[in-house]
Parts: C-alpha cells; structure tokens; sequence
C-alpha cells in the first residue's frame, strides 16, 4: 500500500492518535492485511510507537498481519455444528482449497479459520464466506460452494 492511499486514510480519520483502530480498520479492509510500511507510515504521522500500533494490530483479531485471501471463509465448530457434521464440512473444505485453519492459499484466493459460534445454530453446520452464510451443508454441498468463488 502506497503513503499516498495511507495518507488519504488518515486524514479521513482527522490524524489523531484517538483515530487508530478505525485507520487500521479502513486499511485492512482494502488490503486484506496491514503492511508493515504502512504501519510505519500511520506511527509517523500520528506520532505513535510502532511498537504500540504492532501491540494492537495483534490484539484484535480483526487485524492480520500477513496477507490474507480475498475470499474469507469460516467454519463454525459449535457444539450445535459439530454434531451435526461440521468437521465433515472443514475436512471437505481443506480438501477442495487445500489448507488448514490459519492459512492461506498461495493464490491469495482463500483464507480459512474456524470459529466456535456463528450466531446460527438452527441452520447447523454452517459454512461463512465473505460474511454470507451456508448452512444445513452436507459435504458436497460445501464443495458447489466454494467452486461458485473460485
């Protein structure tokens, strides 16, 4: 990410330390990830320790400091989702993008994680993607619909 695009995020956001998590926010959202020298770039202007931007880039969860891919995929591992077939489900959805939770794919396509709650528990298992929500899936269902973001 150039200064440039950072500089316009934290102007938007009035250059003021108190505005931090919101840029991080915005930069992370078109980035998928928060660049190093675009950390340094907001510590410079804002007058805050790389340190302390660094300490809250891995506080949150929100934040990653690796890219990620620009498709986000989430499998619930509830209790509700796991009796009813989540691993199945995460079992297929490493299989089709080949990756674990954690990881990303080398295209920058996906990124996978396991959750513990959806919020959706009738709809078990559930598969999130993007923020959209698949759910009742059984195997190959889960596998249409990753190939549909491909």
């Amino acid at each position: 990410m150039e200064n440039e695009r950072v500089d316009q995020i934290i102007d938007k956001h009035g250059a003021e330390p108190s505005g931090l998590i919101q840029i991080l926010l915005e930069i992370q959202s078109e980035n998928n990830w928060l660049p190093k020298s675009a950390l340094e770039r907001v510590g410079e202007r804002l007058g805050v320790p790389l340190t302390r931007i660094q300490h809250i880039a891995t506080f949150y969860k929100a934040f990653s400091l690796v890219p990620k891919g620009r498709n986000k995929v989430h499998i619930c591992m509830g209790t509700a989702c796991h009796v009813r077939g989540a691993q199945r489900v995460l079992d297929t959805v490493q299989d089709v993008i080949g990756i674990k939770p954690g990881e990303t794919d080398l295209d920058l396509k996906f990124s996978l994680e396991t959750v513990n709650c959806l919020g959706c528990c009738a709809l078990g298992p559930v598969m999130e993607i993007n923020g959209k929500t698949h759910g009742k899936l059984t195997p190959a269902e889960t596998a249409n619909v990753l190939k549909s973001y491909e």
